[in-house]
């Protein structure tokens, strides 16, 4: 999490994004959060201080809300001059073209509302080590204006009726409405972290630089003097750091590895706080491999002290301080938001609540990727979220209140849970997929190294998931990225499929205790097998993920289909549509075995990705069509078993999609709006809702067809084909 930004009229109002694209907000001191997406990821935020349901988010565009948070519209680029959204690449990146002459492209790092003047608004423009454009609107964001080019990322712009301070590399700037530039004065490294508050007669400015020092600044930013706290550390690092505009005297900065004096080895990641600009500071959080002995905590740090878990607690990413109330603070990290009413004596994390016992609830704060929502034969208010990074979870009571469910997993298999079979039969008994590595199928997880070097297994539970044991011998230690039950074996002899990734397909006759590879037909010293799929008469069929997402791949790493009609003894390949390497998932009509419904990942193009969406046959597989390719990142295809007419779809480009006519129409699914989305899952307890996984953004539950979903986004570009 990242970026808290506290309303200058209201503390009790903040809005934070993360690294996963989706945006934050509270009205409530942090009790409940609501999602809302930009189409891309957020990185950076501010509040009109003259009017209190204004607010501004930046990414590759500047947005606004009028209504507190609740729909945006863009402001720059202007959407009217040929405007286009693009998603490209395997991460399918927004990014934005536009013939409005001003912008600069790239992404914001920063946004001013000038205080006495709404109408003067500036942002800052960088792309990735790249120089940055400072733009400048005087009329409320009708017309934009190029203003400035500085070396860097700026970190922050503070307005004023004269102008813009800018903090670009380790200089503070000065801009004027008329775009001339001038140097005040700097810390001798790059800024890392900024903020800013109003004094008497100057802007003072706080800031910490790479290696680790704080700088202040109470005259504009032309001179600075080093201000690193004084706790009695013999080594350490400070990084975020935030003041309160209105008070700016006082100021919390965040450590990482801090070793106190006498504390021989114990390091600490915390929180400081000064009252005096600087001068002084005290240790306001602190935490190690415990969680501070001030934080009222969640089910993190409750997970963080069973099951010999060892967890080192992070530094702040970054730091938010209420202008108007300098004692209102909160701290984002990997993995928590977590926050003080009291200036810094009490701390609560915000990303969950309890119910009861080891029973929690999510506030909103969901930054998970999930890949199933899965469910109990024997009761399907009994739901399993198979999660990367948090392992498994369940509910006994249809999602209203979760826990861990990894007990007796290897702790080198517990940060991901791909997939779950169950015995229909058995009741308890279950098997899961586990692995160390997360994300998969991304090719950022093996690019730089082996899938054969990933740990992971099969893991099998008789007590409905409460305890696990691994399961069986012959599979060797790899991430499990899909495992299937055949429902025709018999209790007790089951038979089980698993896909071992870089490995191949593995088969077990025997409830999981033994196991052998099944590969014949399945060329390549290191198959990415993925996700498996079996016919109503047996057959089987594997998508193997490609190995390249660039713009010119080599045939070798394209993905690849299989199918096998004598149970994973042999394997046939099944050529992909023309164009398509990228195969994600396929899909089976459950009325017509030979119809076929595969959903695939475009390859990257300069203007557009191509080879993605969604493709049927009729025969097997010998020939496809294109039934859906407006969206080129479609992770899954789901068949309603109750009536195959209707279909949904999901991928990474902001949208999911349900057709009622075997795909020759779709329409977008109202309301679901995340970025990075993953697979649609069917309620089994009311036909008429859904459930979508995603990528980052937890997991959503909604109407079939959204119904009348909340809309973040009013303003609709072209989308590049």
């Amino acid at each position: 999490m990242i970026a808290p930004t506290i309303s200058p009229h209201d503390s009790h109002t903040v809005v934070e994004h993360c690294d996963m694209t989706g945006g934050y907000i509270t009205h409530d001191d942090g009790q409940s959060w609501r999602m809302f997406n930009l189409r891309g990821g957020i990185e950076t935020f501010s509040f009109d201080k003259n009017d209190p349901k204004v607010i501004y988010a930046g990414n590759a565009a500047i947005w606004r809300s009028s209504d507190a948070g609740q729909t945006w519209s863009m402001v720059f680029p202007a959407p009217g001059h040929h405007t286009t959204e693009h998603q490209l690449g395997d991460h399918s990146d927004y990014v934005l073209t536009s013939d409005d002459a001003s912008y600069p492209g790239g992404s914001a790092s920063a946004i001013a509302v000038d205080a006495h003047d709404s109408r003067k608004l500036y942002a800052a423009f960088s792309r990735k080590g790249g120089q940055a454009t400072v733009v400048t609107s005087q009329d409320g964001g009708i017309s934009w204006t190029r203003v400035a080019i500085l070396p860097g990322r700026v970190a922050l712009l503070s307005a004023d009726a004269s102008g813009v301070i800018a903090l670009s590399g380790g200089t503070a700037y000065k801009i004027s409405i008329g775009g001339q530039v001038s140097s005040q004065g700097g810390i001798p490294g790059q800024i890392e972290s900024a903020s800013t508050g109003e004094g008497a007669t100057e802007r003072w400015f706080y800031a910490t630089d790479r290696a680790g020092k704080v700088y202040t600044s109470q005259d504009s930013g032309r001179h600075w003097t080093e201000s690193t706290p004084v706790l009695g550390q013999t080594r350490g690092r400070f990084e975020a750091i935030a003041a309160s505009e209105d008070h700016p005297g006082v100021a919390y900065v965040g450590f990482r590895g801090l070793q106190l004096s006498g504390g021989k080895d114990q390091l600490y990641n915390g929180i400081a706080r000064t009252a005096d600009g600087g001068r002084t500071w005290r240790i306001a959080f602190k935490e190690s491999t415990q969680g501070a002995s001030n934080l009222k905590g969640g089910w993190i740090e409750q997970r963080a002290t069973q099951e010999g878990m060892q967890i080192w607690f992070d530094a702040p990413y970054s730091l938010g301080v209420a202008p108007s109330d300098a004692n209102v603070v909160y701290a984002t990290d990997l993995f928590r938001t977590y926050r003080s009413l009291d200036g810094g004596s009490t701390w609560e994390e915000m990303n969950s609540a309890r119910v009861r016992g080891d029973q929690w609830r999510t506030r909103g704060l969901d930054v998970t990727t999930d890949y199933g929502v899965q469910f109990d034969p024997f009761d399907v208010k009994h739901i399993f979220i198979d999660y990367t990074d948090i392992g498994l979870f369940q509910s006994r009571d249809r999602g209203e209140s979760w826990h861990s469910s990894t007990s007796g997993i290897p702790e080198d298999w517990r940060n991901t849970t791909y997939w779950l079979a169950f015995d229909p039969l058995v009741k308890g008994r279950m098997w899961g997929a586990f692995s160390g590595v997360h994300d998969l199928p991304r090719p950022k997880m093996w690019r730089g190294r082996s899938p054969l070097k990933y740990t992971g297994g099969v893991a099998i539970s008789n007590d409905s998931g409460e305890h696990w044991t691994p399961s069986g011998t012959g599979l060797p230690s790899d991430s499990v990225t899909h495992i299937l039950l055949d429902p025709t074996s018999t209790p007790g002899h089951r038979t089980l499929y698993a896909t071992a990734f870089g490995r191949g397909v593995y088969k077990s006759t025997d409830d999981g205790k033994t196991w052998a590879a099944r590969n014949n037909g399945i060329p390549g010293k290191e198959p990415l097998a993925w996700r498996l799929t079996q016919g109503s008469t047996g057959e089987l069929y594997l998508v193997v993920a490609r190995r390249s997402e660039g713009e010119h791949p080599s045939p070798d790493e394209d993905g690849e289909l299989y199918r096998s009609s004598d149970r994973a003894e042999h394997w046939e390949r099944i050529a992909l549509p023309a164009g398509v390497n990228g195969p994600t998932a396929i899909e089976i009509d459950p009325r017509n075995s030979q119809r076929l419904y595969l959903s695939a990942w475009g390859r990257e193009g300069t203007r557009a990705d191509s080879g993605g969406g969604v493709y049927v046959t009729e025969n097997g597989g010998a020939t496809w069509k294109p039934l859906f390719t407006e969206s080129q990142h479609v992770y899954d295809v789901t068949v309603d078993g109750k009536n195959p007419d209707v279909l949904y779809i999901c991928g990474f480009d902001a949208a999911a999609f349900r057709s009622i006519d075997r795909g020759a129409h779709w329409t977008r699914i109202r309301g679901f709006n995340f970025k990075w989305g993953h697979r649609v899952v069917l309620d089994p307890l009311d036909p008429k809702m859904i459930y979508i996984t995603t990528y980052g953004g937890g997991v959503w539950h909604g109407p079939v067809s959204g119904g009348k979903g909340q809309e973040d986004v009013l303003t609709i570009l072209p989308i590049a084909q």
